[in-house]
């Protein structure tokens, strides 16, 4: 008999639960959050925790960054004399780099790369307001700043170097590669989020209602979300009821300043298509209802390079490395790093 995700949770000590249902606007709760639930985590029954990891080493850095916001970082290495490339990688919206994509980074690492990822300020491990974006470009910005001063080391420098964005994390790559058009040797695209789903935006009247209130309380919760959409962010119910333990998920209503910001960010990522010429690798669910696969169809046909390629995924939702049947992630792994392998290659011999 499946169990359900409040039967998940009813399973967990008191001590987890009293923690999963706390407050953690602040940084400093979400670090102890982590903390508590680490060992648990790393337990779980997931195809990513299952992957190999032999030969894979990381390391967790806090530091202040020019705006004077404490942010993590995380990277692994493989225990390899020579990196294929460096692979960087922009998390999605209310995430954090410290869960699932261990896993991802793992194999990754594994596989001859060198990753590297961040929390953006006001996710998962870094300084911020829970949740809150009150200048999506300026997260780009911290972002920007962070890879950029990991691309300058001596051991990086010469190196390919690949955005791996997903969902909200695509619209931060692609902002990425706006800003420095020739810093980077190609970008691979999750679900990435160049326009919401119709499925995900409220009704014409009542967002212009929101819009106005956002101006003036942009830290409110209000934004509403319909549950058909919760439930299409992971397809295989037993991965579902695993998601209680990404205790840093960012899981109540989505404020309004986030949502205006994410919003202003898609709209201005419409109007650029054009101007994306890094070489691409897109993959989407075709049953995605929170960020629109025409999207990442209409990414594919306006950008202005060869080098590109679409990969939709039957039947998939939303999350296609944490979410779907097992098959499907191998398949986007594989699809991730034959792509990779291809173009590091190809650098690496120029």
């Amino acid at each position: 008999m499946e169990q359900s995700t409040e039967a998940v949770i009813q399973e967990m000590s008191e001590e987890l639960q009293t923690i999963l249902h706390s407050n953690l606007d602040d940084a400093p709760a979400r670090r102890r959050a982590r903390e508590a639930f680490k060992q648990t985590q790393i337990a779980l029954d997931h195809y990513l925790f299952k992957l190999p990891a032999d030969g894979v080493k990381s390391t967790e850095v806090y530091e202040v960054n020019s705006r004077g916001l404490e942010i993590f970082s995380k990277r692994w290495l493989p225990e390899i004399a020579h990196l294929k490339a460096v692979v960087c990688y922009c998390h999605g919206y209310g995430d954090t780099c410290t869960f699932f994509f261990e896993g991802v980074a793992r194999k990754l690492a594994s596989s001859g790369y060198g990753v590297f990822a961040m929390d953006y300020p006001g996710f998962g491990l870094s300084q911020g307001l829970h949740g809150y974006i009150p200048n999506f470009n300026n997260l780009v910005d911290d972002v920007n700043e962070h890879f950029s001063r990991i691309k300058e080391q001596a051991e990086y420098k010469n190196l390919p170097s690949f955005l791996l964005g997903e969902s909200m994390g695509g619209a931060v790559a692609l902002n990425l590669h706006f800003k420095q058009p020739t810093a980077w040797d190609g970008a691979a695209l999750i679900a990435p989020l160049c326009k919401f789903a119709e499925d995900m935006l409220p009704h014409w009247l009542l967002k212009q209602m929101l819009i106005g209130v956002a101006k003036v309380f942009p830290k409110t919760k209000l934004v509403p979300q319909k549950e058909e959409v919760k439930e299409n962010i992971f397809r295989d119910k037993n991965k579902r009821k695993l998601a209680p333990y990404n205790v840093l998920l960012y899981k109540d209503k989505p404020r309004l300043g986030t949502a205006l910001e994410l919003l202003k960010a898609t709209q201005e990522i419409e109007q650029r298509l054009e101007e994306v010429s890094l070489p691409l690798l897109i993959m989407h669910g075709e049953s995605d209802i929170i960020t629109d696969p025409s999207a990442s169809k209409a990414l594919y046909d306006k950008a202005r390079v060869e080098d590109k390629k679409l990969c939709l995924y039957k039947n998939a939702y939303h999350d296609l490395l944490e979410g779907e049947p097992d098959e499907t992630i191998s398949s986007v792994l594989h699809d991730i790093i034959s792509w990779l392998d291809k173009h590091s290659s190809r650098q690496n011999t120029h």
